[in-house]
């Protein structure tokens, strides 16, 4: 996953005879994205920061020196900073569903992940999470629950709940 991420020892998809290489035009390093219009992909980095979050602690400086400079892009970048967010390739301003909470988190992710990877890679007391905490901790009812407000009714077997309600997931 940090190979593919940093592109270190990976051809790029037009080389065909690499013995390693992204095979599809749509990545590559650093998060390119296809439907980006190859910049890069901070729901991608997100999903990757969770995963180098989760690693065991015998593979802590593989974390450390691979898993940090995606996490310090997010803070430089991203909704965390709502006066400096991640723009789309295809318009002139971020999506929306950074700010929504919703379930499931498929390739969308939202604040709350982005907070769960930070964390996990061990900015939970970093002065800059203060705003995202802040966002969050905004959303809360008066008992202590936050509504859906992503959702994907109608394109899944089930559905998890009404919009803007409090929701168990």
């Amino acid at each position: 996953m940090a190979r593919t991420t940093t592109g270190e020892g990976i051809a790029p998809a037009t080389d065909k005879n690499a013995p390693v290489r992204y095979y599809a035009s749509k990545c590559g390093p650093n998060f390119a994205c296809g439907a980006n219009n190859k910049l890069p992909c901070a729901w991608g980095a997100v999903k990757v920061m969770l995963a180098f979050g989760k690693l065991t602690q015998e593979k802590k400086d593989f974390r450390s020196c691979k898993g940090r400079f995606r996490s310090e892009w997010i803070f430089c970048s991203a909704p965390t900073r709502p006066e400096q967010t991640i723009l789309c390739g295809h318009g002139d301003k971020p999506s929306g569903n950074w700010w929504k909470f919703g379930f499931p988190v498929f390739y969308v992710t939202d604040i709350l992940q982005i907070a769960e990877a930070l964390a996990g890679l061990g900015y939970a007391r970093d002065p800059r999470l203060a705003n995202t905490l802040k966002l969050i901790k905004g959303k809360q009812d008066e008992q202590g629950r936050w509504p859906l407000e992503y959702d994907y009714n109608g394109k899944t077997w089930v559905d998890f709940g009404a919009k803007k309600q409090p929701n168990k997931w």
